[in-house]
């Protein structure tokens, strides 16, 4: 019987390895399965790859800490999702609005680079969250490994729901589901993914939410 918040789980040896060096290194660091942010019937989830070395694997907040959250909250916040506009820590005080926040994996892989068996043995945990989201929901999928693990998780056929910035996909019982380059480091210096680009996405998801 598994648990939502997955915090003992070290069903992947390497992750689970490499958790316990990482831990080594960098004692007052999380260093755990990094649990969902946001109340769990809430009716937009993010779902983002994996916890950032120093972000969430820091803090024990999804996305918080590192370069990747910075545009995230920042954009939360501006569409109503989010009290604040930046994520400290943990304990910061900040709180979601009708939103959840989750990995694909929930463990730091090395090199930020999860295997696929990973990502399949973290989805029964995505399976959960997908499973709360109530009618109407909207699920945002930050890049390609995400939407597929959502796809994965609700038992669908990958060739029916392709990948593609700004996609919108209907997931039946009025459930949609929204795609977006992931907001990395990465992706927003090199332009892939613009200010605009990803803003654009959460108006639409705040848009079908009827907001």
């Amino acid at each position: 019987m598994i648990t939502p918040d997955a915090a003992a789980c070290r069903k992947c040896e390497r992750l689970a390895n490499f958790l316990d060096e990482v831990k080594k290194d960098n004692p007052d660091y999380f260093c755990r399965p990094v649990p969902s942010f946001g109340e769990p019937d809430a009716g937009l989830l993010i779902v983002g790859l994996a916890p950032g070395m120093h972000g969430a694997n820091a803090t024990g907040r999804p996305f918080t800490g590192d370069y990747a959250g910075e545009l995230l909250y920042q954009t939360l916040y501006k569409y109503g999702f989010s009290t604040a506009a930046e994520s400290l820590s943990a304990d910061d005080g900040l709180q979601l609005l009708n939103c959840r926040i989750t990995n694909a994996v929930r463990c730091l892989p090395p090199q930020n680079k999860p295997v696929g068996a990973e990502v399949n043995n973290c989805n029964d945990f995505l399976a959960l969250e997908l499973a709360n989201l109530p009618a109407d929901g909207v699920v945002i999928a930050l890049g390609t490994i995400a939407h597929k693990a959502v796809i994965r998780a609700l038992g669908k056929k990958q060739k029916e729901f392709p990948f593609a910035h700004a996609a919108s996909h209907e997931l039946g019982a009025g459930k949609h589901l929204l795609d977006s380059y992931h907001c990395s480091r990465y992706n927003t210096q090199t332009k892939r993914l613009t200010t605009e680009m990803f803003e654009d996405v959460f108006h639409t998801a705040k848009e079908l939410l009827g907001h």
